[in-house]
């Protein structure tokens, strides 16, 4: 099992940047498929972007496709998300998850076996 851990969220004006990581512990981070997701408040909660287990793949929603990045890091169990070019509408909860299925997946809410706990991230206009 492995748990997760979000940090780097908070106010920004749109226009500007964030990133987020997602420390993972528990078990090594390469067993794992991952995944960001989103949830802004009255809304269910959506697919960002996610991640195979090497690196390789990624996806991504297409409003973010050309703003967010996606990224792993085995080695420091961490993966992140780079957020350029925020908007208001970015605004919401942001979950880390994993899975040890494949990417083919990791765009699904159901898809994903473990999750953080969530970060907020508000993009003022």
């Amino acid at each position: 099992q492995v748990q997760l851990v979000e940090s780097g969220g908070g106010l920004v004006q749109a226009g500007g940047s964030l990133r987020l990581s997602c420390a993972a512990s528990g078990r090594t981070l390469s067993s794992y498929t991952m995944g960001w997701f989103r949830q802004a408040p009255g809304k269910e909660r959506e697919f960002v972007a996610c991640v195979s287990q090497s690196g390789d793949t990624t996806r991504y929603v297409a409003p973010v496709k050309g703003r967010f990045a996606i990224s792993r890091d085995n080695t420091g169990n961490t993966v992140y998300l780079q957020m350029n070019g925020l908007k208001p509408e970015d605004t919401a909860v942001y979950y880390c998850a994993a899975t040890l299925r494949g990417a083919s997946i990791c765009a699904y809410v159901g898809g994903m076996d473990y999750w953080g706990k969530g970060i907020l991230v508000t993009v003022s206009s």
